[in-house]
C-alpha cells in the first residue's frame, strides 16, 4: 500500500494578482507524485480572481478574513508533511510566509525553500530552519520526492 503525504505551499500572496499567487502553485501541484497532495493558501478562493494586488486579508469573505488566513495556514503549515517556500521574484519580506516556516519548524516538518542568491529574505535565522535552500521550483520538487518517496 502506497503512502499518501501532503506539502504546503508558502509563499508570498500580498500584493500579487490571483494568477502570480495561483500559477507556480498550480505547476507544483501537477509535478507532484500522484500520492503527494499539494495545499495552496489559495483554494476556495476563486472570488479572487479578478483582484489586480490581493489584499492582506477581506472582512467581506469568511475565507479571507484575517483570523480565517490564520487558522487554515496554521493548521495546513503544521499538518503537512513537507513545507515547500517560494520566494522567487519577492519584492517585499512575507510575514505571512516566515510564520508559516516557524509553525512548520516547531513541528519538525521538513522545509524546502526556493529563492535566489540575492533574495530579500535570506536571513540567518530562516536559513538555519531550512533544511534545504535552492534555486529553481524543480529542485524543490525533487527533493520533495527524494524525502517522501
Amino acid at each position: 500500500m502506497e503512502n499518501n503525504y501532503t506539502v504546503y505551499l508558502a509563499g508570498p500572496i500580498t500584493g500579487l494578482s490571483y494568477e502570480g499567487a495561483t500559477d507556480w502553485r498550480d505547476n507544483v501541484i501537477t509535478a507532484l507524485a500522484p500520492n503527494i497532495k499539494g495545499l495552496s493558501p489559495m483554494r476556495g478562493k476563486q472570488y479572487l480572481l479578478s483582484e489586480a494586488q490581493i489584499k492582506d486579508s477581506y472582512t467581506e469573505h469568511v475565507l479571507s478574513t484575517a483570523k480565517a488566513i490564520v487558522t487554515r495556514d496554521r493548521f495546513d503549515a503544521m499538518r503537512c508533511d513537507v513545507l515547500l517556500v517560494n520566494f522567487l521574484g519577492a519584492k517585499k519580506v512575507s510575514i505571512g510566509t516566515v510564520m508559516e516556516i516557524a509553525w512548520a519548524d516547531a513541528k519538525r516538518i521538513p522545509i524546502v525553500v526556493v529563492m535566489e542568491k540575492n533574495n530579500i529574505h535570506h536571513h540567518s535565522m530562516l536559513e538555519m530552519v531550512s533544511g534545504y535552500v535552492v534555486e529553481s521550483l524543480d529542485e524543490a520538487i525533487n527533493i520533495i520526492k527524494t524525502i517522501l518517496l
